[in-house]
């Protein structure tokens, strides 16, 4: 299939904007510069055309800016299903990512708020080609890291919030003082 590399640029870039979403909107592969658009693009037409399933792959370094190149082309997706307005559904996909971060994160030596996880994220399109729902799957990766962790980093998140929270009287329902 079709790659795109991309990279974080940690700001935010005038290059995921409504017009820039309209101009990739209806083009073909090829005929504009690359871009996370492009691929969505390209993905959205061939599920209209051959009404099968698509897939994109987002893979890539810890800090590379996979979370954010997904919510990309789910805003792609929403804004050219006419539904940016009525749903803005990455943002409600999404707005689980800090309780799954507490979950599948660690500090890393080259990141502290490294995933541990791979998602895996649904969307549901209705006959018309808008987005009526979406799903968000998590894998745990690095299941290692529950019992060791090298020199300089840290367990998942929840460990230590667990521990912080021990004193609580809703942590002795838990199960977990021993």
């Amino acid at each position: 299939g079709i790659v795109l590399v991309a990279i974080n640029p940690y700001e935010q870039l005038p290059i995921y904007e409504q017009d820039v979403i309209y101009a990739y909107s209806g083009q073909n592969m090829g005929d504009m510069d690359p871009h996370i658009f492009a691929v969505a693009e390209e993905a959205y037409k061939q599920m209209a055309r051959d009404e099968k399933n698509q897939s994109i792959i987002v893979s890539g370094e810890s800090g590379a800016g996979k979370t954010v190149s997904a919510k990309y082309a789910m805003h792609f997706f929403a804004t050219v299903g006419g539904s940016a307005c009525d749903t803005n559904i990455e943002a409600k996909v999404l707005a689980s990512s800090p309780i799954v971060e507490a979950i599948g994160n660690a500090k890393t030596t080259r990141n502290d708020n490294s995933s541990r996880f791979g998602k895996y994220i649904q969307i549901g399109f209705d006959k018309r080609y808008h987005i009526i729902g979406a799903n968000m799957r998590t894998y745990l990766l690095e299941k290692s890291r529950v019992v060791f962790q090298a020199e300089d980093e840290r367990n998942y998140h929840i460990f230590y919030q667990l521990c912080a929270s021990s004193s609580l009287p809703e942590f002795k329902d838990l199960g977990l003082s021993k």
